[in-house]
């Protein structure tokens, strides 16, 4: 009952504010996961970067299963599957940055589109955890059903034959 699991990717590409910027980036993101991506929205007001309310700032999608794991597979070779072991937050979850989107192998360059940076999220769980993420009667869970960063580390070895920094 504790294998590690991945439970998702989820991989985030910022844009600037410009209309012709952000369907760009949504158009690299919607070819690299193929899926439609969600548009996120500033939640507040930042005038020294020029940030409004409101204004879309991102483009994120997250992926599950089988998906996930093709899409990790090629993002990891973009990093020649080095990741920083200070990159895992001490509850389940892995970032690593690409700074490039066509390092990732398979992707074509369209100069039309221009280049884009991504953060990308691996999440790993247990079987239980869900327990404490459900909106009806959420309860607590007992630490060892966290991913340790040992556990992390061993189970992203030997299926994606990463190396830790």
């Amino acid at each position: 009952m504790d294998e590690v699991r991945l439970e998702k990717v989820t991989v985030n590409m910022s844009f600037a504010g410009r209309q012709e910027r952000q369907n760009a980036a949504i158009t690299v993101l919607q070819s690299l996961v193929d899926q439609k991506p969600v548009v996120t929205r500033a939640k507040k007001t930042i005038r020294d970067f020029g940030i409004h309310k409101g204004e879309p700032m991102a483009a994120v999608a997250t992926l599950r299963g089988k998906a996930a794991e093709d899409f990790l597979n090629r993002a990891l070779s973009a990093v020649n599957k080095r990741i920083k072991a200070s990159s895992f937050d001490g509850r389940s979850t892995y970032n690593f940055g690409i700074a490039e989107h066509i390092t990732i192998p398979g992707t074509k360059y369209v100069p039309e589109l221009g280049i884009f940076g991504m953060n990308v999220a691996i999440t790993l769980s247990k079987p239980g955890r869900r327990v404490a993420l459900r909106r009806e009667d959420p309860s607590s869970i007992p630490p060892r059903k966290y991913v340790s960063r040992e556990e992390a580390e061993e189970f992203m070895t030997k299926k994606f034959g990463v190396v830790f920094e």
